[in-house]
């Protein structure tokens, strides 16, 4: 990609905590540790699902998907941001800067289908209760994750391909910490206002049809759940469901007001903001949401700790 006066853009340096220029230490002290506890949870999560047998059911499958999914998004934005907060000149690569974008959206966009299906996962466990396991065995549960994959994968590379064919000759100073849509598109010297609704119709697809599939698993679910005979059956069984909705809120919430707005109402400081909180804060939260109001995983968390302190030392 050229610029007006003839040289190839060849890399973006990021803006994102430039008004902070006093803090950034201390915002890398604040953001290590949270980074590691985020890393050190999820772990956790995966370890317990795969080794207590008693969680091998397909709720804490997509819960161990949904882990492992957003320790890599955390690792494809974070490292580099904290990196960045010690160095001088914050930098990344033309090539870089398209692979992280392709790799959080491929993510991002996964982990809305993901969503999708854990709420079909709790339909069918209140709604049809006697045909759980036969309606999400293994091959089922695998079948959802892999066209969530493969939904995340088709956006993100046609994103990708859109925005960065766009030429780049005026400026390569993102106002952000991380190569996202908003800011690269800021950047770019001439983007016409179809791509823009190209990439906005894309962004509503990855929001609207997950969220528009969890709403009429809900509207289902509350439907059985007024019809249970017993206070307490009610509350067991909304509860199951209230760890995936407060999870769900938050990640559309978000999602919405980021990627659901035009050029024009883009604010760099204000979004540099929010997209801290869904790429440091939300990850963290998202497992020990699911893990601490699960009484299920916490024996087995209880279980797991003490086969580790029984051990024989040698």
């Amino acid at each position: 990609m050229e610029r007006g006066n003839g040289t190839l853009v060849t890399e973006f340096v990021f803006l994102g905590f430039s008004s902070l220029a006093g803090l950034q230490r201390l915002l890398f002290v604040a953001f290590l540790p949270l980074y590691l506890f985020t890393l050190g949870t999820n772990a956790i999560i995966v370890s317990t699902i795969v080794l207590d047998r008693a969680l091998h059911a397909p709720m804490y499958f997509f819960l161990a998907v949904l882990s492992c999914s957003e320790t890599c998004y955390t690792f494809v934005i974070v490292p580099k941001m904290l990196v960045d907060l010690l160095a001088q000149k914050k930098t990344i690569s033309f090539l870089g800067c398209a692979i992280q974008m392709f790799t959080f959206l491929f993510l991002g966009c996964s982990h809305s289908f993901l969503l999708a299906a854990m709420g079909y996962d709790r339909y069918v466990a209140i709604c049809n209760p006697l045909r759980y396991t036969v309606l999400m065995g293994h091959g089922v549960c695998v079948g959802l994750v892999a066209a969530a994959c493969a939904c995340g994968f088709t956006i993100a590379q046609i994103i990708t391909s859109v925005v960065f064919h766009l030429p780049f000759r005026a400026s390569n100073q993102l106002h952000h910490f991380f190569c996202d849509i908003a800011p690269v598109l800021m950047v770019a010297s001439h983007h016409t206002y179809l791509s823009q609704i190209v990439i906005i119709m894309l962004c509503a697809l990855v929001l609207v049809i997950p969220l528009s599939l969890i709403l009429v698993s809900y509207i289902h679910i509350i439907s059985a759940i007024l019809q249970f005979p017993s206070t307490l059956g009610r509350y067991k069984a909304f509860s199951t469901c209230a760890s995936h909705l407060i999870v769900v809120t938050i990640h559309y919430g978000c999602a919405s007001f980021i990627y659901l707005r035009l050029k024009s109402s883009y604010s760099s400081s204000r979004d540099a903001l929010i997209s801290v909180s869904y790429t440091i804060l939300t990850p963290l939260f998202n497992p020990l949401i699911y893990s601490l109001r699960n009484k299920e995983f916490k024996s087995a968390l209880r279980r797991a700790a003490g086969k580790t302190i029984s051990l024989p030392r040698c």
